[in-house]
């Protein structure tokens, strides 16, 4: 489906130059009295290179969608991201590159939507939040209550996490996927 560059967003996945290409970075940009123009940050999805492009803003971006399947994280092995397709249990393996930033993320068992374009696999699609439980952490302070003091605390994928000074380990916490950063305490671990 061909849209106008005008209504190019990140996330977006577009075919460009015979190649597959999500949208990292959005900036419309209208210098002096010239014409308007789209700035943008492109990934490619087969070799992960990015690239900078400008669209002047009456061209067209072809848009593509990517099919959601839903799999299960399984487990890592020599760089390799294993995932079952929960529908057909077929198995598939991803590389880290694939994956980015949502190998931070992975916990075995869990379920993530594996983006696919005629049959291969481009990609994950994370939720917005994800519940992650803290394995290592500083004991918190008891003066420190006046005041939002915040530690770094290690999660069990080994992210790191900047938590308020009342979290402690063992605790469930709520992290944004898109971030990184702790938005709340799990309720009901």
């Amino acid at each position: 489906m061909l849209i106008p560059a005008t209504q190019l967003r990140v996330g977006m996945i577009i075919q460009h130059q015979s190649d597959l290409w999500r949208v990292m970075n959005v900036v419309h940009v209208t210098p002096g009295n010239w014409r308007g123009m789209v700035q943008t940050k492109l990934r490619n999805l087969r070799s992960g290179t990015q690239t900078e492009y400008r669209f002047r803003s009456e061209d067209k971006a072809e848009r593509v969608t990517l099919e959601q399947h839903e799999m299960e994280y399984l487990y890592e092995s020599d760089g390799q991201y294993h995932f079952m397709n929960t529908e057909n249990f077929e198995q598939i393996a991803l590389e880290a590159d694939l994956l980015g930033n949502a190998v931070r993320f992975l916990i075995p068992n869990s379920r993530i939507q594996v983006e696919l374009h005629e049959g291969r696999p481009m990609g994950v699609s994370l939720p917005k939040t994800i519940d992650l439980k803290v394995v290592e952490t500083a004991p918190g302070l008891k003066s420190a209550t006046v005041t939002n003091v915040l530690k770094p605390a290690t999660t069990e994928t080994g992210l790191v996490v900047q938590v308020p000074n009342f979290i402690g380990e063992g605790d469930v916490i709520r992290v944004d996927t898109e971030t990184g950063e702790y938005l709340s305490r799990a309720r009901g671990e």
